[in-house]
């Protein structure tokens, strides 16, 4: 288990979710339940593009938790134990630390001016919830990956004879549908910080590090099936909004996941495996703009929602400068600065590399 392999299709899913998440965070602005999950609230609803985004909310975060345990996969290939250990200390649990003592009371305190509450804060992880989520799965899952590594002929032989079919892909399904049976999460798109977003990263994670060590078998299942997978998703999908208005039983909103993710994969297996200068400048920013997009987001709906613009010009508005804003504060600071970039998940070399391989 010592080669190497670039995947540029799995570093493109995760810049392409990730953007997918600003655009989501800025939608919640524009919901009337914002200022529950502590969102600046706009006077004016655009409740009609919650349908596209109730789409994507079901497998968006469940895709990350698929990728980064692919990542792992493809660490220990490289890496020893105490090496994948310290790599992972300084790329999660450092930005996870200083985001939450550094970055999100910034856009808590935003908040809180805009509603003239007092301005304090007790220590949050907020949206980097994500991170410390996967730094535990790393510590938890290592011995049982340590012996997936150690025996992966005789376990990747099970698992290409499991995943010859989509009836394999089914037959994965099974703990997400207990999960959801079981923790019965209301609503089932609350991820953060609660139990059932912790167990359904756990299980997310976990066969995310299986899919990799699958092999070529499952790759070929993922992309023969996937307009499959994407017909059964979009069928579930449409049940789901116009019979039960977008809250489906969990059992079906977890099949409905993961289809959707079989279907990202396939698609993305067969066509994003393409090496590219964007995807290289994407790979590194996608990180750090992760960890300070609510600042730039919250700051620019302090500054527009008063100026009352129509909706859906606020709605652009806020979309670009959330982007422009991103980009520029990466680019101008937090990229060129040696002491920033390992608080944000970057490694200290300001060398340009050749396109990032996965396992890096």
């Amino acid at each position: 288990m010592t080669t190497t392999e670039r995947r540029y299709d799995i570093d493109w899913l995760r810049v392409i979710t990730i953007g997918l998440l600003l655009i989501y965070h800025i939608a919640i602005v524009f919901q009337p339940w914002a200022p529950f999950i502590g969102f600046i609230k706009s006077d004016t609803s655009l409740e009609s593009i919650w349908i596209p985004m109730s789409m994507l909310n079901i497998w968006r975060i469940p895709l990350l938790f698929f990728v980064s345990g692919m990542g792992v996969c493809f660490a220990m290939r490289k890496r020893t134990t105490i090496q994948l250990l310290q790599e992972r200390s300084i790329r999660i649990l450092v930005p996870f630390l200083f985001g939450m003592f550094c970055i999100v009371p910034l856009h808590f305190l935003i908040w809180k001016n805009y509603y003239n509450q007092d301005l304090a804060y007790q220590a949050n992880p907020s949206h980097l919830w994500f991170l410390g989520n996967i730094f535990a799965y790393v510590l938890i899952l290592l011995p049982l990956f340590l012996y997936m590594k150690k025996n992966h002929f005789v376990i990747k032989s099970l698992l290409n004879k499991l995943f010859k079919t989509p009836l394999g892909l089914f037959v994965m399904m099974i703990p997400f549908v207990l999960e959801a049976i079981l923790i019965n999460p209301n609503p089932f798109e609350l991820y953060a910080m609660t139990l059932h977003g912790f167990i359904l990263g756990f299980l997310a994670f976990f066969f995310g590090f299986v899919f990799i060590l699958a092999g070529e078998t499952l790759r070929r299942t993922l992309i023969k099936w996937k307009w499959l997978f994407l017909i059964l998703a979009a069928g579930l999908y449409t049940v789901r909004l116009v019979i039960f208005q977008l809250q489906s039983p969990n059992y079906l909103m977890t099949i409905e996941s993961n289809l959707w993710i079989f279907a990202v994969f396939g698609f993305s297996f067969q066509y994003l495996n393409k090496s590219s200068n964007i995807l290289t400048y994407l790979s590194e920013a996608a990180y750090p703009i992760y960890i300070i997009h609510m600042v730039i987001l919250y700051a620019a709906s302090y500054l527009i929602l008063p100026l009352g613009m129509p909706a859906f010009l606020n709605f652009v508005i806020i979309n670009l400068i959330t982007l422009i804003g991103c980009f520029a504060l990466y680019e101008l600071v937090i990229k060129r600065n040696i002491i920033l970039r390992p608080l944000f998940g970057l490694k200290i070399n300001l060398k340009n590399k050749p396109a990032l391989k996965l396992q890096t």
